[in-house]
């Protein structure tokens, strides 16, 4: 789950990790315009960027409560033994629907613990306590070996092999990373505490990339420079979670949760002036 900030004395607004894949997957079909390439194949990546980490749907309903805060655990502050078991949960289920769907969410959940592929300062590896290392390493390992059998199994099929060019496959991990990434600005923070944020490694197409800079200009309005969405109007969209105040130890997090109504965030983003 996300919890996201908040103003003190407020309420925190809590996301499961499905309606933040789903913000990420709304990204993904506003994607493309003269300078930006979209998503393609569309279908199998608009399905795995909107279920990249599906893996945590067991661990959100549960709802688990962190003692420290009296709020669902957010993020990495969950136990690493739960998320370890998300890490290859979501290439799993990917993996059924597609073998590039379940390639694309290895990926992600690889890149994870090492910097997105070198396209990122936080690696996870080196912040995990020593007791966690081994069984990350042995996840890890699994998942390259997934990547290589989907690899095969891609090429081996006419209507496929195009897809793990390295260029190509690279260009969709980008995006997914930037739809994520993207998403956790809005998830994670609360309006009042967005600021500017840069996003680099986004493709323009296969083999050239550029830097995003988002910042606010109104109450929920953000100006994206450059603009990598279709319409040059601007878009508005929303995502969703349930207000939620610290429970006290012994109470249900999840009953306390699932009690309070569903909610929504909106904002638009538009071409820098």
């Amino acid at each position: 789950m996300i919890v996201q900030s908040a103003a003190e004395g407020a309420d925190h607004f809590v996301i499961t990790m499905d309606q933040h894949t789903a913000l990420s997957g709304l990204f993904a079909e506003h994607f493309g315009n003269n300078q930006f390439e979209p998503v393609e194949p569309r279908a199998l990546m608009l399905h795995v960027i909107k279920y990249h980490d599906i893996g945590w749907r067991e661990l959100d309903a549960l709802a688990l409560r962190d003692p420290a805060t009296g709020l669902p655990y957010n993020l990495v502050k969950t136990p690493f033994s739960k998320i370890v078991e998300t890490s290859s949960a979501s290439p799993d289920t990917n993996s059924a629907h597609h073998p590039y769907c379940g390639l694309m969410s290895s990926m992600h959940s690889w890149g994870l613990y090492n910097g997105r592929y070198g396209m990122s300062d936080k690696v996870l590896l080196d912040s995990l306590a020593d007791e966690n290392r081994a069984i990350a390493d042995a996840m890890l390992e699994g998942e390259v070996e997934r990547q290589e059998r989907l690899r095969t199994e891609l090429e081996s099929d006419t209507d496929t092999a195009y897809l793990i060019e390295e260029s190509r496959l690279f260009q969709n991990y980008k995006q997914l990373q930037f739809f994520d990434t993207l998403a956790l600005y809005f998830n994670c923070v609360h309006e009042g505490a967005r600021g500017e944020a840069s996003y680099s490694h986004i493709p323009l197409n296969a083999s050239e990339d550029a830097e995003v800079t988002i910042r606010p200009v109104d109450p929920g309005v953000y100006a994206l420079d450059p603009y990598p969405f279709d319409d040059a109007e601007g878009i508005e969209l929303s995502f969703s979670g349930r207000y939620l105040s610290p429970v006290a130890q012994g109470d249900d997090v999840r009953n306390e949760l699932e009690r309070a109504p569903v909610a929504t965030q909106t904002f638009t983003l538009l071409a820098a002036a």
